[in-house]
This record gives C-alpha cells, sequence and structure tokens, in this order.
C-alpha cells in the first residue's frame, strides 16, 4: 500500500526553521535512547558477569556452567541475541575487568558492547583500560 502525497502548498514563513528543530529533536532523543538501551544491557551483562564470578568463587563452579547458563538462557530468551557461551565468557570478564561498579558506569558504559570486548582483550592494567574507555 503505497501512502499518496497530498498536494503541498508553500510553508509559511518560519517552517523550514521549525522544521529543522524537530528534526534536531528528534535525532537528539534517538541518540539518548540508544545511549539508554546500550547503558541497560552493560549494566545486565555486568549483573550476569558479576554473577557468574560469584558462583565461581563462592561455590567453585568450573568453566561448563557457562555452556549450561547459556542453553538455559537462550531457551528461557529466544528472541534474544547475546547469550552464547562466548559472551558469556566476556560477560564475566568485564565484571572481572571493572570490578568497580561506579567506576565502570562512568566510563564503559558510554561505550558499545563491541568496543568493551576489544578493551576485555586488550592486555593491560585497569588503569589503562579506563583511560582507552574515556
Amino acid at each position: 500500500m503505497t501512502d499518496k502525497v497530498p498536494a503541498l502548498t508553500d510553508p509559511p514563513d518560519g517552517y523550514d526553521e521549525w522544521l529543522n528543530d524537530l528534526k534536531g529533536r528528534v535525532h537528539a532523543a534517538q541518540q539518548r535512547a540508544a545511549l539508554a538501551v546500550n547503558t541497560e544491557l552493560l549494566q545486565l551483562y555486568w549483573q550476569i558477569g558479576r554473577g557468574i564470578l560469584d558462583r565461581q568463587a563462592e561455590q567453585g563452579w568450573g568453566t561448563k556452567v557457562i555452556d549450561r547458563l547459556s542453553h538455559d538462557l537462550r531457551r528461557s530468551f529466544p528472541e534474544m541475541k547475546g547469550f552464547s557461551s562466548r559472551n558469556l565468557r566476556y560477560m564475566r570478564d568485564f565484571a572481572k575487568s571493572w570490578p568497580d561498579e561506579a567506576i565502570w558506569q562512568q566510563a564503559a558504559a558510554k561505550l558499545p558492547w563491541g568496543h568493551n570486548m576489544v578493551l576485555i582483550d586488550r592486555p593491560g592494567s585497569s588503569d589503562e583500560r579506563l583511560a582507552y574507555a574515556k
């Protein structure tokens, strides 16, 4: 179904400026929404990683539990991506690399997940990782 474009008249005075302002507002809202989604996703990934680390330390869980968790999460949330065993290991390493939640929220939360994975893979200290993230 194709929408028919009505016959348009010349815009009134000030319309172009108003339209440009609205376009800017739409773009800004889209960027804020994307950043909010990214931040929430990273919060979830950090919490999952922290949970894996805690349980491995407290209960001696081995690496096979990550494979089990991956299977169970993918079965529970088939519409979601990101619960592969490999990605769960990244979540664990993410939480290990950023043990202080307040610090990672200031630096790493502003980066997409792929950029955080690159930082996790790079050898270096926490200070170096923080400098790259900023």
